[in-house]
């Protein structure tokens, strides 16, 4: 497992995702994960969902990033 917060985030992404973020500059790329690993430190929805799986708590807190980014 990566220990990379980038290829964290990029990995906790669908592939649609990964590859449009993966496109983008490695700043950008970078404070993408940084508010990626904020959003799973700091919402404690994501902290039962972590005791369940993981990988689906990632990629939950990784959607969110997206769409507030986006949205």
């Amino acid at each position: 497992m990566s220990t990379d917060p980038v290829g964290r985030f990029l990995t906790a992404l669908d592939p649609e995702h990964r590859e449009a973020v993966s496109a983008k500059p490695r700043e950008e790329q970078e404070q993408l994960a940084a508010a990626w690993e904020r959003e799973l430190e700091s919402d404690t929805e994501l902290d039962s969902l972590d005791e369940l799986s993981p990988a689906a708590a990632e990629a939950e807190a990784a959607r969110r990033v997206l769409d507030g980014r986006t949205g």
